[in-house]
């Protein structure tokens, strides 16, 4: 347990941004699983529909710290290329 008087508000801050970190995580994942279905689905519309939705929150991710900036490159990247090619 944190003894002194900084480490107590050090823990306090920590708990509030994982809380802030997890719902931020949280919402790209939804938005990464809507893009998901509807590649599953087939509809190439619906697909590229979510992917537009999904590529700004996960910018948004990178920017605060919650992913890293690769990684949501990557997701972004390797979505798109699977939307372009159920669209081929």
């Amino acid at each position: 347990m944190a003894n002194t008087s900084s480490a107590k508000k050090a823990t306090r801050k920590i708990a509030r941004r994982t809380e802030v970190n997890k719902a931020r995580r949280s919402r790209v994942r939804t938005y990464v699983r809507k893009v998901e279905e509807a590649i599953a689905s087939g509809d190439a519309a619906a697909a590229a529909a979510a992917l537009k939705a999904a590529q700004p929150e996960l910018a948004r991710a990178a920017s605060k710290g919650v992913l890293h900036a690769n990684t949501a490159s990557r997701k972004v990247s390797r979505l798109a290329s699977r939307v372009k090619a159920l669209s081929a």
